[in-house]
């Protein structure tokens, strides 16, 4: 235990950031995240934003997953309601980005919490297998319902405008992507300090002898599932807005093992693993892709070789780190963070 911490108030007790050097050390990541833009190139702010996007992606499923422990499969068919809600409104009624991308997060909201009702009444893999059926439900949707998603052609989606300020570039992107993931990710910092993050992870950890404690398990059930998918939906309208096309094919089922991956990879029941998770698993394939570029000249049928070997990657990093480190990257971190508290002392 780290001496100098005691905490005489429970304000104190329950504060984000407890310490000096934990403030200082957020000042300096706010402030390379402000710097980031004006000193790398256009490739390394493309993938900032699809990292910030998978963030908030992550940081949902987490709550669901991780927090409240019902497991979901669906993610990516949330993101996708998201998405089409965005494209829908600001193709046809040209409404302002932020007000479209706050309705893409109460509609999925809505869908998630219609999805979690079974929750109720099944748990584990059957819920699991609920939440599939609702993916392939609504990618079908997605496909087939042509007078509002246009089908297989999908919808095209004008840039993002912001205060008068058109964002079609990863640069401009980057200063709406990256505080809209801020936001959710301390906002889902806050949620467990409260009643309804409490009553989160008592439902996780027993959820009889909660409903005993006068947890209503359905109300805490369908909020947790409408809180994953409003994080849900709010990333994919940033997604919209950052690939501007939106297709049944931009978010299939394999998109949902990723999400799930990045939960268990970063470490389920955290904050700091979602995070962790989502940069993970986003930049995996960037060293794939590096790879392929590496050996392309010793091993000309590398990228053939090498196009299938993400879904495998993915699947042996589940079972990696549920063999190895079922904590996932926040644990080793944590024990990283622990050594040098008590160094050069021995644990």
């Amino acid at each position: 235990m780290r001496i100098g911490t005691l905490k005489e108030t429970y304000a104190a007790d329950e504060a984000l950031f407890d310490t000096r050097t934990q403030r200082i050390w957020l000042a300096l990541f706010f402030l390379g995240l402000v710097l980031f833009p004006f000193t790398v190139g256009e490739y390394w702010l493309y993938i900032a934003c699809l990292v910030a996007i998978h963030v908030i992606s992550t940081t949902g499923l987490n709550i669901l997953t991780g927090f409240t422990g019902l497991v979901s499969l669906g993610q990516a068919a949330f993101m996708g309601v998201g998405a089409y809600t965005v494209a829908v409104l600001e193709a046809r009624l040209g409404t302002p980005t932020l007000l479209n991308i706050l309705v893409a997060g109460f509609v999925t909201a809505g869908v998630g919490a219609l999805v979690g009702l079974p929750s109720l009444r099944v748990k584990g893999l059957y819920l699991a297998m609920a939440t599939i059926a609702a993916s392939f439900i609504l990618h079908f949707i997605f496909a087939n319902w042509n007078s509002v998603t246009h089908g297989v052609s999908g919808i095209n989606v004008p840039p993002a405008e912001v205060l008068g300020f058109e964002m079609a570039r990863p640069v401009q992107l980057y200063w709406l992507i990256v505080p809209f993931a801020i936001v959710m990710v301390l906002a889902a910092s806050n949620l467990f300090r409260t009643r309804i993050g409490r009553a989160f992870i008592a439902i996780r950890d027993r959820d009889i002898s909660a409903e005993v404690l006068g947890i209503p398990l359905l109300r805490y059930k369908l909020m947790s599932f409408a809180l994953s998918s409003f994080y849900a939906g709010v990333a994919g309208g940033l997604w919209a807005y950052f690939f501007r096309v939106v297709t049944p094919e931009s978010f299939p089922f394999v998109y949902s093992i990723f999400f799930l991956a990045a939960v268990i990879v970063g470490g389920m029941g955290t904050i700091l693993g979602g995070i962790l998770g989502a940069v993970f698993m986003t930049l995996v394939p960037e060293v794939l892709k590096l790879a392929v570029g590496v050996l392309s000249p010793v091993l000309p049928d590398a990228v053939a070789i090498l196009s299938p070997v993400r879904t495998i990657v993915f699947g042996a990093l589940i079972v990696g780190f549920l063999v190895f480190e079922p904590h996932g990257l926040a644990e080793i971190w944590r024990r990283t963070r622990r050594f040098f508290h008590l160094w050069p002392f021995k644990t």
